[in-house]
């Protein structure tokens, strides 16, 4: 079965958050603002992502995003950067065939070995262009976005 990769990212705080989206929001791997993870598209991870959607913003990124929030944003266990041997640990000859495995739902992200299942990154380059309260479809930044995660995510990386 062909799965999509999602790109979801947390943009608001958790005060005020009832526990099921808080508990929601960790089993995502989202503890806090300004963090991202890679999904696939199975119905239990669109469930977790509709009930935080008041908290994550979340669209299907290209290969080249994939390929850049690894390279500039991904980290192995130890808080360093992915480099050649832990690539080669995982059986990867380089960052590009991961981005590829991973954008065509052959690897999950969170089960990599040594690898952090999350990312950390910048509040996005000139800020976010409309409000962090509403639906993306409301003139807001919150929700399903689709294609325009690239975007958001390169200018947090």
């Amino acid at each position: 079965m062909d799965r999509k990769c999602l790109l979801a990212i947390r943009i608001r705080g958790g005060v005020n958050a009832s526990h099921r989206v808080e508990d929601t929001l960790r089993m995502l791997r989202m503890d806090r603002n300004n963090t991202a993870t890679l999904l696939d598209d199975r119905p239990e991870n669109l469930g977790m992502l509709q009930r935080a959607k008041d908290y994550v913003t979340w669209g299907e990124p290209t290969e080249e995003t994939v390929r850049l929030v690894l390279e500039k944003r991904g980290r192995a266990v130890g808080d360093h950067p992915i480099n050649v041997d832990t690539l080669s640990a995982l059986g990867y000859e380089d960052l590009n065939v991961l981005a590829k495995a991973l954008h065509e739902g052959e690897a999950e992200y969170h089960k990599l070995e040594g690898i952090k299942p999350f990312f950390r990154l910048h509040p996005p380059k000139k800020g976010f262009k409309r409000s962090v309260k509403r639906p993306y479809w409301s003139k807001g930044e919150l929700g399903y976005r689709g294609e325009t995660i690239n975007e958001l995510a390169k200018r947090m990386c």
